[in-house]
């Protein structure tokens, strides 16, 4: 296999020869020229991995305007100037137009090979952060065409690049860290940090040194200062995730800070300042935890300067197949298998399947067929239970509505869902499909039949 390629560059032709035999004697491949120009003309044939371009070349475009080119071509390809005595200040000058190092006349070939190896690692860690960072792009990427879900990426559009606070609500694994993250990317503080707080794993105890920092002995235990995560979020955004979760208390000090954007540590007097945007979510309603007194109605006025729902997974079907080929992609790539497919019959399944802890279930589900289904293709006797317990209660509830058919189910959870669904669909059908009308016959708030109706996955007659 070769090795990699290195373009000189340079109009003495000993230097060229010279350099040329002490990187092949190394293993490089080399390409040579005797001008900019010439030079320019190679780096599309030849694609090196890297350059070596002398500062002054005659006659024609000089070693400056040479690298101004080739980084306009090649922004990451790495290149190391040549200089003569006299020429570090133009080299140094090189250095802020893009190149990665220089070296002086005369050539000393060690320098030579340890610039051109450094050159080299320097290009491979580049390539692989740009990997790495387009791997956690497409871990937190939003997938799906649906209706609901093309509105929600118009939504981010608009929302992204200005600085509003934006308040997320979903179910819990609808992917609301998945909208804060989009929102992040698209504004003008993707080059800060975002930084993540999870209100609902953190004991209130700590949660007021997790979001604002302790001084020294501010506490048992505290042995030492710690930064809070709105200090390392400065610059950038903080998601504070299922927020209705904080206690009274830390809402009332986090309230103070998005007011004034002003903090201290807990056990200090210094005054801090966090230039953040924050975004928020919750699965719970938060008008009905300000009714309970549990959320601070100020709070929320504070957060709710721009809403987004990100619908649930049973309300959003059509991406149901999409996302089943994205998670199989995704885990076949991440345990080096080749990408396995799933069937008409078993993706049909998924589609029917009510989803109740929405995408985080899906992905878990396929990730398990991944390492547990042994063959390419995942067949209706692969899926795992609920899915596959669901397809036969449904089966057994249309053919017949006896004792024995729900005895048959393995858990009651199942059974109870199956009876709820029957009972629901015939008194539906008594009363022409109005669910007002069958609401009051069946004595239950009309809000909550229609959860049950969509939970249930019931099809209303027109």
């Amino acid at each position: 296999m070769p090795g990699p390629t290195v373009l000189i560059i340079d109009d003495e032709e000993s230097i060229r020869k010279t350099l040329a035999g002490v990187l092949a004697d190394e293993g490089y491949e080399t390409a040579t020229a005797a001008s900019g120009q010439e030079g320019l003309d190679i780096l599309q044939e030849a694609q090196p991995t890297i350059v070596m371009l002398d500062i002054s070349m005659e006659p024609g475009i000089d070693g400056i305007e040479t690298l101004r080119r080739i980084k306009e071509i090649r922004p990451e390809l790495p290149v190391i100037m040549i200089t003569g005595h006299g020429e570090i200040e133009t080299a140094v000058k090189t250095i802020k137009m893009g190149a990665y190092d220089f070296i002086q006349k005369p050539l000393a070939l060690e320098q030579v090979l340890l610039a051109v190896r450094h050159g080299l690692e320097d290009r491979k860690l580049r390539e692989e952060n740009e990997s790495l960072r387009k791997s956690i792009e497409r871990r937190y990427e939003l997938v799906g065409e649906s209706a609901a879900i093309a509105a929600l990426k118009r939504q981010i559009s608009l929302a992204g690049p200005t600085n509003g606070w934006v308040l997320i609500h979903g179910e819990s694994g609808t992917g609301k860290e998945l909208v804060a993250r989009a929102i992040h990317r698209a504004s003008k503080r993707v080059s800060g940090p975002f930084v993540e707080v999870n209100c609902a794993a953190i004991p209130q105890e700590l949660i007021e040194s997790e979001l604002f920092g302790h001084e020294k002995g501010a506490f048992t235990g505290a042995t030492g200062l710690k930064r809070g995560k709105f200090e390392l979020s400065d610059k950038g955004t903080i998601f504070l995730d299922e927020i209705a979760d904080m206690s009274l208390a830390t809402q009332a000090k986090v309230l103070r800070l998005l007011e004034g954007q002003e903090f201290q540590r807990v056990g200090g007097t210094r005054t801090l300042k966090a230039d953040v945007r924050v975004i928020a979510a919750s699965n719970k309603d938060l008008a009905e935890e300000i009714k309970k007194g549990a959320f601070r109605e100020d709070l929320f006025y504070r957060l709710n300067v721009i809403p987004l729902e990100v619908p649930p997974l049973r309300e959003r079907s059509d991406d149901i197949p999409r996302l089943v080929r994205y998670f199989l992609q995704e885990f076949s790539r991440e345990y080096g298998q080749k990408p396995k497919i799933v069937d008409d019959d078993a993706l049909a399944l998924f589609v029917k399947y009510p989803w109740p802890g929405n995408v985080r279930e899906l992905r878990n589900i396929i990730e398990r067929l991944i390492i547990m289904s042994p063959g390419q293709t995942i067949s209706v006797s692969d899926v795992p239970p609920p899915l596959s317990r669901t397809s036969a209660a449904r089966k057994a509830a249309e053919g017949k509505s006896t004792t024995e058919s729900y005895l048959a189910f393995p858990t009651l959870k199942e059974a109870r869902s199956s009876f709820e669904r029957e009972y629901l669909v015939r008194k539906l059908k008594e009363n022409d499909g109005n669910v007002s009308k069958t609401a009051d016959t069946i004595g239950v708030e009309r809000s909550n039949l229609h959860r049950k109706i969509k939970a249930l996955d019931i099809e209303l007659e027109e």
